[in-house]
């Protein structure tokens, strides 16, 4: 009789901005029990430590454009179809939430191709990590009706019609991997006459122990400089909410100047 290999399972799933206790209980049930991860940077090292099962295959395929870090999509998505293709269970971990600002669609594509199951767990994002650890409320009455979730990769395609949108906008902005861009972002919101009470805050490997967080008006950045570009990830929240965090702010944040995520390199297997 000829055995026919059962096909194994991939789940994309959310791990968190960092915090490793921000993972969901799914996720985390997924974690203990994958015989693969491929697992993204800005995913604490500790859930990895911690919760992956001993005989787990854990792959590191992360990215880091500003470091010429890079492992292609494409070898992401064969790594994926390989494993899963094998009959084990396969979990894609990503930093944040699996679905926004990540290359979700190209995973999904390729699992559909292949005809392999999936399933997709929702994580805490960034933004929502980076907001809650500086008392900044993303909307709140009088301040903010709408958040916009954005980002300045691709700068050469930002119409100048859409710059004087969010220069007049009372939605609060928040701008993922747009770190490099954080001086063209403030010149040209300025330029566009955003009012020059709105806030800035420059949020710096948020929901880790090396959190670091520096908020300015557009007024202040008249006078002041803007810190420079030192981690990833790095989120920037624009708008009238800002001003709330020197009221509402709970975290002391420690003045480390290393990278939370590179901590323990040691603990992945590089197989690119």
């Amino acid at each position: 009789m000829i055995q026919i290999n059962k096909k194994g399972k991939v789940i994309l799933a959310g791990a968190g901005p960092g915090d490793p206790d921000l993972i969901s209980l799914k996720a985390l049930k997924y974690l203990q029990t994958a015989d693969v991860i491929l697992t993204d940077r800005l995913v604490s090292p500790i859930l990895i430590e911690q919760y992956a099962r001993k005989e787990a295959e854990v792959i590191y395929v992360g990215k880091q454009c500003s470091k010429g870090i890079w492992t292609p999509q494409s070898d992401i998505n064969e790594l994926i179809v390989e494993f899963a293709l094998q009959g084990k269970l396969v979990l894609r971990l990503k930093g944040g939430d699996a679905s926004l600002f990540s290359n979700i669609l190209d995973e999904l594509e390729i699992l559909q191709q292949n005809n392999i199951s999936y399933e997709i767990v929702p994580g805490i994002s960034a933004a929502f990590g980076a907001a809650a650890y500086t008392g900044i409320p993303l909307t709140a009455r009088e301040y903010s009706r709408g958040v916009r979730f954005l980002t300045l990769y691709d700068l050469k395609n930002v119409a100048p019609k859409l710059w004087e949108d969010w220069a007049t906008t009372d939605d609060t902005l928040v701008f993922y991997m747009s770190g490099q861009r954080l001086e063209t972002l403030t010149n040209i919101l300025s330029e566009k006459g955003i009012n020059s009470s709105k806030g800035i805050a420059v949020v710096q490997q948020a929901t880790t122990p090396f959190q670091k967080t520096r908020v300015f008006t557009f007024e202040e950045l008249k006078n002041k400089k803007l810190p420079d570009f030192e981690f990833v990830p790095t989120i920037i929240i624009v708008g009238n909410v800002v001003n709330l965090h020197k009221q509402f702010n709970w975290v002391k944040e420690l003045n480390n100047t290393e990278s939370y995520f590179d901590n323990h390199k040691n603990t992945y297997q590089n197989a690119i």
